[in-house]
């Protein structure tokens, strides 16, 4: 393969860079090398990607993917969740360390990185635990954590419950130069629900989880943040509550970023239907006066990156009754389709979709990547914004199926994916180096 490529003609989006037109994109050793308004020669021994009618982005980054390894890699192993994450158009991604042997060591955080080493495929960012096994009772190594290699520090899956704890890892991320990601839920509140509490809980006799089960965490995390000048980011925010809470805190100029996930932004809690347990997930989905509240905050900035809380499950534990199903569904295959409905309805600009995609996850957490400016990673994406397609879950590259989406048709597909100027998907293949 050769270490040089020119995209030529595609409509360049790079929302760092404010760049948004025809452009021609160089790439030589893995490094974008130049970006020009008018045709580029080609150099000798070059590739040419043809990109007339298609976007040739700034690779996307996935903050909150659970890629199931090490414990359960009949669900997703790392290359597997690499597979779906380049077929997504996802150039890294950021891994969940609620794993069956919890990543709260360095040594399981450098297993990961062997892991996503050996798959070759996309770039694998970990994040570490706030507390040891999860379990809400004492801090984890940060530093050590932060020192093999974890971005972040969260609990996920599992709020922090004790306010004091909280506060100590708000302050020891900090000296480490690490944001920590909460899963905002009240257990007291929250206790014994299955789904969103509302009227579609009423008329299927589920016990409902309140907005108050999030929202009341996410004001005690962000006064503990004023009063420590940490970083926090919120996973997967679900409530109209907690929008109004975070815009106020930006306001005040407290360090707070947030992700809000596809199926949280397209779906409210009828989806569930007559208990369909693929829509079924942590936090539930929520009324339509929430979803209106998302979709304002990733216009306004208030919501800073678009995650997908990729969550793979076997279909057994799915195929149960509602309330013993397990929260989560897959996303990284269906993520940029899903954003695109927001585009192609006219409640989103591309620009801002992309940046949701790309710059912003890319400056939460602070990652190389997520722009095309001269010397940054060649890792790019390329999108045929029209190209009409049907979402066919037993067709994913990752190992499960969990999906609601299954049979949606989408407009706007993933046609490559390049990382460090290497193509590993074209064409709807995954290109393994190995």
């Amino acid at each position: 393969m050769s270490s040089t490529v020119l995209f030529r003609r595609g409509r360049v989006i790079d929302p760092r860079n404010g760049v948004d037109g025809v452009r021609d994109v160089l790439v030589r050793d893995g490094k974008v090398a130049e970006v020009s308004d008018a045709p580029l020669p080609v150099p000798p021994g070059a590739e040419v990607v043809e990109a007339a009618g298609r976007w040739v982005l700034p690779g996307f980054i996935d903050l909150h993917v659970h890629l199931r390894e090490p414990g359960e890699e009949g669900k997703e192993t790392v290359l597997t969740g690499c597979r779906a994450a380049v077929a997504g158009g996802f150039t890294a991604v950021v891994a969940m360390p609620n794993t069956k042997v919890v990543n709260d060591s360095g040594l399981v955080t450098e297993l990961v990185l062997s892991r996503a080493r050996a798959a070759g495929l996309c770039h694998v960012y970990p994040a570490g635990a706030i507390t040891k096994g999860l379990k809400g009772e004492e801090l984890a190594e940060t530093g050590e954590l932060v020192s093999s290699g974890c971005v972040a520090i969260t609990d996920d899956g599992r709020p922090v419950m004790n306010a004091a704890l909280m506060r100590r890892a708000l302050q020891y991320a900090t000296l480490f130069g690490v944001p920590v990601m909460v899963h905002e839920e009240d257990l007291t509140l929250s206790a014994g629900g299955a789904m969103h509490e509302g009227t579609t809980s009423t008329r299927l006799g589920l016990r409902g989880i309140p907005a108050s089960a999030e929202v009341a965490m996410v004001a005690r995390d962000l006064v503990l943040l004023e009063e420590t000048k940490g970083r926090l980011h919120i996973a997967h925010v679900s409530c109209e509550g907690s929008v109004r809470l975070i815009r106020e805190a930006k306001r005040r100029g407290l360090l707070v970023t947030a992700e809000a996930t596809p199926h949280h932004v397209i779906l409210d809690d009828r989806a569930v239907g007559d208990y369909d347990t693929h829509a079924k997930m942590a936090p539930p989905l929520r009324a339509d006066r929430d979803v209106e509240a998302l979709r304002e905050a990733l216009v306004d900035g208030t919501v800073d990156a678009i995650a997908t809380d990729h969550a793979p499950h076997g279909v057994l534990d799915k195929q149960v009754e509602f309330e013993k199903g397990i929260n989560g569904i897959v996303g990284l295959e269906t993520a940029l389709g899903l954003t695109l409905e927001l585009v192609h309805s006219g409640l989103l600009g591309a620009k801002r979709a992309v940046e949701l995609l790309t710059h912003g996850p890319a400056k939460a957490f602070g990652l190389p990547g997520g722009h095309l400016a001269p010397g940054a990673p060649a890792d790019i994406t390329v999108v045929d914004p029209s190209e009409e397609w049907t979402v066919d879950a037993h067709r994913f590259y990752s190992r499960s199926r969990n999906t609601p989406f299954h049979g949606r048709k989408q407009k706007g597909r993933v046609v490559q994916t390049w990382v460090s100027g290497r193509k590993v998907f074209s064409d709807g293949q995954v290109k393994e180096s190995r």
